[in-house]
């Protein structure tokens, strides 16, 4: 089976690297540029891991977050925040509202795979 990866981030530049990147390693890809999009694609694809950027448009990630903690039908939906936002407090707030894990960018590509495929077991 393919796992399903959604992709949130408002840089176009950072989504189509991420995309990209992801489909090399085999997952099936969707992309949201804001929060309302995201929470719009996971009723429709409903992903097994969502790469989630903090600062966006609409709905920061902190408030898809915890939507999809409070969302029954989402709840074994993993949740990696990829930001720049990278003080302790934030960290702690992003794990906080449910994230699996939290990765500043710049980031690794290659750690990343890495670290999508352990929480897929992929």
């Amino acid at each position: 089976m393919t796992h399903k990866v959604l992709i949130v981030d408002d840089e176009p530049n950072i989504v189509v690297a991420l995309e990209y990147l992801m489909r090399q390693n085999g997952f099936d890809v969707r992309a949201a540029r804001n929060g309302e999009e995201a929470l719009a694609l996971l009723d429709e694809f409903r992903p097994d891991l969502v790469l989630l950027d903090v600062m966006m448009p609409r709905k920061d990630g902190y408030q898809v977050a915890q939507t999809i903690r409070d969302t029954p039908a989402l709840a074994g939906t993993r949740i990696v925040m990829l930001t720049a936002k990278g003080r302790e407090t934030e960290i702690s707030k992003g794990l906080a509202v449910g994230a699996d894990a939290y990765i500043t960018k710049p980031f690794s590509t290659l750690e990343l795979v890495e670290q999508v495929k352990r929480m897929l077991d992929a």
